[in-house]
């Protein structure tokens, strides 16, 4: 353990994080904070099995440990285990073990105060439980919010295997090896492309590509409640697909009054499907020739739900596409792993375009963007309401008038913005907390 600025302990925080990649980056941030409040030793998160997202991977699996733990040591100590006589403890028997329904969502410091530190210096350790958002972002004291903004955008650094692949990756998008730059030099370290003063062979290929984090999932179609124009088969199977995964959407739907699907995507609740995604952009002036990389890419309806975007985009890749089988080979089988390739292609692209600005990948990409893109790293998010209004008048309006309402609408949405009160200092980290002033 350090000596020094640690002389004094309260005992050790261990965080048991759900989710996929994404949740447990928040988690393990939040984490961070949390360890400092309570002036605690943390020890380095574990990643809780899900039946979901079926990924045993474990922090060292995905991020550089010892990187981690020189990044943050003089705000807060870390340590890889419990010690022996702590690791053995019953944590439930002792009142030590804290779940979600202990500590409420976006919970202020002040209850982490109340509720844990009391057990905390009793039982000299706490194990949170699938521990998340479970620290609010205002009120909260600014060393605290630095911490967790020096967490995410410094400390967390992939390991050499995921930023060796990332860089393969990216290459093969950009189709040669582009000007290095900041986002590139802080996802791939020294996988990244070399710095290189001769101009840019363009005969070679594309060197920009746009990314898509095209939220067209089973899950998040069918939790949506919406129709995409599959009629009575498409109704039965993706209400087969609720009972099936969402039990308790299903009871709550029993007791309350149902919005209607038309309703919904009026007040902008529904997910963009492929067509109206390429829809937006053709209406923003990329070109047919655009080379697109999608995220996750597990589309509801598979190819012929894509048909309608591919014919428009024809370049249109994935990290299965991208990468051979034996390249592939060391992450079959880890999401998490696999999600952290997405991220890094999404990042360091030339335009990142979002169509749900609720997703965790969307939001920590788009504030990655933000705190190293220096300005040129423009992040694409359709206002789904707007959208719904616009897409409603299609035998009435003309192409040069969609056009001009979609220009307007993600212009709006791309105005730089300090961070407001109460929001994701991951995903906008523009405030004096996270950024100097000087960043642009």
């Amino acid at each position: 353990m350090n000596k020094g600025k640690f002389d004094k302990n309260n005992g050790y925080i261990l965080i048991s994080a759900n989710g996929g990649l994404n949740q447990q980056r928040v988690a393990i941030c939040n984490a961070v904070a949390v360890a400092s409040l309570l002036n605690a030793t943390l020890v380095l998160p574990r990643f809780l099995y899900s039946n979901v997202w079926k990924d045993p991977s474990q922090f060292g699996d995905i991020y550089q440990e010892e990187y981690f733990m020189s990044t943050l040591k003089d705000e807060v100590n870390i340590v890889k285990e419990l010690p022996p006589h702590l690791s053995s403890l019953d944590f439930e028997a002792l009142g030590s073990l804290i779940t979600d329904a202990d500590i409420v969502k976006e919970a202020k410091p002040v209850d982490y105060i109340r509720s844990v530190l009391p057990p905390l210096l009793k039982n000299g350790v706490v194990h949170f439980l699938g521990f998340g958002n479970r620290l609010g972002f205002d009120p909260l004291p600014s060393n605290l919010q630095k911490l967790r903004c020096k967490c995410n955008f410094h400390a967390l650094k992939f390991v050499p295997k995921i930023q060796q692949t990332g860089s393969l990756l990216v290459r093969r998008i950009r189709k040669y090896d582009a000007a290095r730059r900041m986002l590139d030099k802080q996802l791939l370290g020294n996988f990244g492309p070399k710095n290189s003063s001769n101009k840019q062979d363009t005969s070679r290929g594309p060197s920009k590509y746009l990314a898509l984090h095209l939220r067209f999932e089973a899950d998040m179609v069918a939790y949506s409640l919406c129709e995409f124009g599959g009629g009575e088969n498409e109704k039965k199977d993706l209400q087969a697909y609720r009972e099936t995964h969402f039990p308790l959407l299903i009871e709550r739907l029993k007791n309350s009054s149902p919005i209607s699907p038309t309703k919904l995507r009026k007040l902008g609740r529904c997910p963009l499907t492929p067509e109206e995604a390429a829809l937006v952009l053709a209406g923003l002036g990329f070109k047919r020739g655009t080379y697109i990389y999608l995220a996750g890419s597990h589309i509801y309806g598979g190819e012929s739900r894509m048909y309608p975007f591919t014919s428009l985009y024809p370049n249109l890749v994935t990290k299965e596409s991208l990468l051979t089988s034996d390249e592939l080979a060391p992450f079959r089988n880890f999401s998490s792993q696999l999600a952290a390739l997405d991220f890094i292609a999404c990042a360091t692209a030339d335009v990142f375009a979002i169509t749900d600005s609720g997703s965790q990948l969307s939001s920590l990409v788009s504030g990655f963007r933000t705190y190293y893109g220096g300005g040129h790293a423009p992040t694409l998010r359709p206002n789904k309401k707007r959208l719904a209004a616009i897409l409603s008048e299609n035998s009435t309006i003309g192409w040069n008038g969609f056009e001009d309402r979609v220009k307007k609408m993600i212009e709006e949405g791309q105005r730089v913005r300090a961070r407001g009160f109460g929001r994701s200092i991951y995903r906008q980290p523009r405030c004096p907390e996270c950024m100097c002033k000087e960043a642009r």
